[in-house]
């Protein structure tokens, strides 16, 4: 027998699996973790990717505004970036506090409270510097015009309004956009409800009610999600762009800095060289978490670990997928597109309507019927059974269930930072 460990909302999974079963355990290439966060920052400041200098980009520049990601990628810990970086536009480019204003990303989530707003930005950074939660439904939102792509993009006030706009994110593959951050900042990052769900409804194919093929994991060239993004943030008069990517311990490794498109690939670039991971073949059973929380805090979020592993499956294999799920569903929407899904109206009703959290559960219900879906959660059976998604809160319950006697099994930690690929012969 062999002993694995999972990261499992703020504890921990064990499991012992028959040796012989297993194939590989699958972890994210070796990349050292930046030692000093401060010189790595402005080293990029001051050497930015297809832009001038930060100090020279931002110039005499009097309303600056630095748009930052929400609570859900905690995990990019920008806590131990922002403080620097303010420090950098106070000391090095002569922006008074005053005159600088910190805009939280929440795209369509709601934003937090003020403690939460102390988490992400640190308390003394907090007591300085203006914070302030976008709202994707406020009724101040700036028109900014429309996209090749037909979107009417709408944004933030105060982002659309400011002399200058710095993005801070991190890039991660995703599943509809192909990788985050950058332009994502921006849309969905600070845009309407309207602009968003606009742009997200590309996740669909035009006349069948399945995913766009066009879209992905790692997908950029000819996807319209990410194109019409792009061309959104580059509406911005002034836009400079700050990536962070993490390593497979996600621990800060790397930061690009400089113009919103080519930086960030770079960016992007860095994120495949850590987490593809080349195996020889698909297995029946792929066993894995999302690292823990935030990363678990919903099936919603969870779904970014599910694009990532089930390349490691063979058709009709089986995911046990390790998710606490403490928030359920995610947004409350997300689960109430089971009456729609039950009664036959889902498709007219996601057309009608477009919004994320719809085509989520639409996604998860693809996948479902793709492969067996085996959840360690804290979610009733119950509730994603007409899904076709199997909960379980006892493990032994669910291994037995499984039936892994003379299964292939891959084993990965945390499937939040691993992508697998078969590689050619």
């Amino acid at each position: 027998m062999a002993y694995y460990q999972f990261r499992y909302g703020d504890g921990q999974v064990d499991l012992n699996l028959e040796k012989g079963n297993v194939l590989s355990v699958l972890h994210g290439h070796d990349f050292p973790a930046i030692d000093d966060i401060r010189s790595a920052l402005f080293d990029a400041l001051e050497h930015p990717i297809d832009a001038v200098p930060m100090k020279e980009f931002v110039g005499t520049d009097k309303n600056v505004v630095l748009v930052v990601s929400d609570l859900s990628r905690f995990w990019m810990r920008q806590d131990l970036v922002i403080p620097h970086l303010v420090d950098y536009l106070q000391e090095q480019c002569g922006i008074p506090y005053e005159h600088l204003t910190i805009v939280v990303a929440n795209g369509t989530h709601k934003g937090g409270d003020e403690k939460e707003l102390r988490t992400l930005v640190t308390d003394r950074i907090f007591d300085l510097v203006r914070v302030v939660n976008h709202d994707c439904e406020a009724d101040d939102l700036v028109d900014l015009g429309t996209t090749s792509w037909d979107t009417p993009v709408s944004i933030n006030r105060l982002v659309a309004e400011a002399d200058c706009v710095i993005t801070l994110g991190a890039s991660t593959h995703h599943v509809m956009a192909g990788y985050g951050g950058g332009r994502k900042s921006i849309v969905p990052g600070v845009a309407s409800m309207e602009t968003i769900c606009h742009n997200h409804s590309y996740a669909l194919e035009p006349d069948r009610f399945v995913s766009n093929h066009l879209i992905g994991n790692g997908v950029l060239d000819g996807n319209p999600l990410h194109l019409d993004m792009l061309e959104a943030a580059r509406m911005l008069k002034k836009l400079f762009t700050i990536t962070l990517v993490m390593n497979a311990e996600m621990k800060l490794s790397a930061v690009f800095a400089g113009d919103v498109e080519s930086s960030w690939i770079r960016a992007c670039r860095k994120v495949d060289s850590i987490y593809s991971v080349p195996i020889r073949e698909k297995a029946d059973v792929v066993i894995t978490s999302c690292g823990g929380f935030p990363k678990d805090m919903s099936l919603y979020q969870g779904t970014k670990t599910i694009d990532n592993v089930e390349s490691a499956l063979k058709p009709g294999g089986t995911l046990i997928l390790l998710i606490e799920a403490r928030e359920g569903g995610g947004p409350d929407e997300y689960f109430q597109w089971i009456g729609p899904l039950q009664d036959g109206t889902f498709e007219e009703k996601l057309r009608k309507h477009f919004t994320i959290p719809g085509y989520i559960f639409l996604l998860n219900c693809e996948q479902a019927q793709r492969y067996r879906i085996m959840m360690l959660t804290s979610i009733s059976p119950e509730t994603v059974a007409p899904m076709g998604i199997e909960a379980y809160h006892d493990l032994k319950e669910l291994i037995a269930a499984a039936d892994l006697q003379n299964k292939t099994v891959y084993v990965i930690p945390n499937g939040a930072t691993v992508v697998p690929y078969v590689e050619e012969a």
